[in-house]
C-alpha cells in the first residue's frame, strides 16, 4: 500500500461473503493512520446498511434472478447493488427499505443486461440441472412462460406475484405510473394464461 493510501481519510473496499446468501458484500474501511491499523469508519453507515439492506438481499436476489435469467449473473447483479446502496446509504431517507433496495438492484440489472446482452436479444432462462430434477413440470412451464415475457412485464409480475410488492411500491421500484403497473401486470397475467393454455 502506497504512502498516499496509508494517509487519513483514504478508504478502502473490502468484500466479504455472505455464504447463505451466496454473495459478495461491501464493506467501507477508512485508514487512520500511516501505520498499519485499520479502523472502522461510519459505523453507524455499516449498522444502516445492515438495517436497511441485508434484510432484503433474499427479494433483490429473485428480482435479480428473474430479470438475467440465471443465478450466476443474478450475484452479479445483486453484489453490484450492494455496493451501490452501501454508497449510497447515507442519503437514504427512511421510508420503504424494500422499495428502494429493489430499486437499486433494478437499475443495476438493466445496467448489467444493456453491458452483457446484445440490443434486442430476448432474454433465455437457463434452469440448473439441479433446479430441474427439484422443479414440478408445472412449476419449471410457469418459469419457462415467465421467462418468455417482455421485460418490463415480467419485473412487473415478479414484483408482485413473487415478491409481494403492491401497486404503490412496484411504481416507485420501476418509476412508472401505478396504472401503467396495473397495465403490465393484466397484460403479463393475459399472456401467462394463453401461453400456459397452450402448453
Amino acid at each position: 500500500m502506497s504512502h498516499a493510501e496509508m494517509t487519513a481519510g483514504s478508504v478502502v473496499w473490502e468484500q466479504t461473503f455472505d455464504s447463505e446468501l451466496g454473495i459478495a458484500v461491501a464493506r467501507r474501511h477508512e485508514l487512520r493512520d500511516r501505520g498499519t491499523s485499520e479502523s472502522v469508519v461510519a459505523n453507524g453507515d455499516q449498522a444502516r446498511f445492515r438495517n436497511v439492506v441485508l434484510p432484503h438481499l433474499a427479494d433483490a436476489y429473485a428480482l435479480a434472478r428473474w430479470l438475467t435469467g440465471n443465478a450466476t449473473d443474478a450475484q452479479d447483479v445483486v453484489q453490484e447493488a450492494c455496493l451501490r446502496a452501501f454508497r449510497g446509504i447515507g442519503g437514504f431517507a427512511g421510508g420503504n427499505a424494500r422499495a428502494w433496495v429493489l430499486t437499486i438492484t433494478r437499475h443495476a440489472a438493466y445496467t448489467w443486461l444493456s453491458k452483457n446482452l446484445s440490443r434486442g436479444a430476448p432474454l433465455e432462462g437457463t434452469e440448473t440441472p439441479e433446479a430441474a430434477l427439484i422443479a414440478k413440470a408445472d412449476a419449471a412451464q410457469l418459469e419457462a412462460a415467465i421467462a418468455q415475457l417482455p421485460v418490463p412485464f415480467r419485473e412487473t409480475l415478479v414484483l408482485r406475484d413473487v415478491q409481494g410488492l403492491d401497486y404503490r411500491e412496484i411504481a416507485q421500484v420501476t418509476n412508472v405510473p401505478i396504472g401503467t403497473v396495473m397495465s403490465r401486470l393484466a397484460r403479463a397475467r393475459r399472456r401467462l394464461i394463453v401461453d400456459l393454455g397452450n402448453g
